[in-house]
């Protein structure tokens, strides 16, 4: 898959995350629909799109404690919308994605917090990653 599309893909997944998080709406309704602002996404950018939306909900409790972990003085709940899903994409992304680099992930997600979030999403967003990234090797790995 191109570059391209994955990031299509991880805008998608973030709309949509978006959508069934503040608007209650229900996954497979949302999961259905390609919201208007994603242009050029294809059928494989969709596809990833699919698994990474599929991967955060499926997984969302273990994320959301990685989040509230290195996210010190902000509650998941106090975050921005916004910026809560795209660090769930990204967490999922460095967790799960084995074919994808941590720092690609991170780029990604600060890009698309820059597009779509405020002035200072995209350093919030890199500092919740850096840190988990960090605090990741400093920790015992999983056998």
């Amino acid at each position: 898959m191109n570059r391209q599309q994955r990031h299509l893909g991880r805008e998608l997944a973030l709309l949509w995350l978006f959508q069934i998080d503040v608007g209650k709406l229900p996954v497979e309704e949302v999961l259905k629909t390609a919201p208007e602002g994603i242009e050029g996404v294809e059928e494989e950018g969709a596809f990833f799109a699919q698994q990474l939306a599929r991967g955060v909900l499926g997984d969302q409790r273990r994320i959301d404690d990685a989040i509230s972990k290195y996210a010190r003085g902000w509650s998941l709940s106090r975050m921005a919308a916004v910026e809560r899903s795209i660090l769930r994409v990204a967490l999922f992304e460095i967790l799960d994605v084995a074919d994808i680099p941590a720092s690609v992930s991170v780029d990604e997600a600060v890009e698309i917090a820059k597009k779509y979030g405020s002035e200072e999403s995209g350093k919030f967003v890199n500092g919740i990653l850096g840190a988990f990234l960090r605090g990741e090797k400093d920790e015992p790995q999983r056998a």
